[in-house]
């Protein structure tokens, strides 16, 4: 006899791929303190890529930007996910401004299960992941295998497809003296 679900499985949820970047004030602690800020709005940090310092595109000239990959359970839907996301970066101070621009962070939403979501408010999976570097480099790290629900190729197919030329490089913090 199986005991009662109490409602406490840390399995329990939907599998989502999310890609946080920042490039604003501390860039390791906005990134760390986003993971925080997730684990409170419901979305459960499950494993995070390395740190990788990429370039910016589609707006220049600006700093450049640390990104990352994590992996997580959630037992939000995905409207909800979104709002979830979408306080997390107020919270972090991420305030409406130059689109494509500066920010302390940014949280996207790659793939939720095997789910196609097409909406003005949202798409997912995220509309241009297979364009960015940034975005298949730190998510091959977690997930080669993970399969795109309208492309149906692989992380790892994708970025070998890929057109972006843009740097990525793994994130290698500073000896401190």
């Amino acid at each position: 006899m199986l005991p009662p679900n109490t409602g406490t499985d840390l399995r329990a949820g939907k599998q989502i791929y999310l890609s946080l970047g920042s490039n604003r004030g501390d860039r390791i602690a906005n990134l760390q303190r986003a993971m925080d800020e997730l684990g409170k709005a419901g979305i459960r940090v499950q494993r995070v890529s390395s740190f990788y310092k990429t370039e910016p595109v589609d707006f220049g000239p600006q700093a450049w930007f640390l990104n990352c990959a994590a992996e997580a359970l959630t037992e939000l839907m995905p409207m909800q996910l979104l709002k979830a996301v979408k306080s997390v970066e107020r919270t972090l101070g991420r305030r409406p401004g130059v689109h494509k621009g500066p920010r302390p962070i940014d949280i996207d939403i790659l793939l939720y299960e095997n789910v196609v979501v097409r909406s003005a408010a949202l798409t997912i999976p995220h509309e241009r992941m297979n364009e960015r570097r940034f975005v298949l480099i730190p998510l091959r790290e977690l997930a080669p295998a993970a399969r795109h629900p309208v492309y149906s190729k692989t992380v790892a197919e994708l970025l070998q497809d890929t057109r972006d030329l843009s740097q990525v490089v793994r994130y290698k913090p500073e000896a401190r003296r």
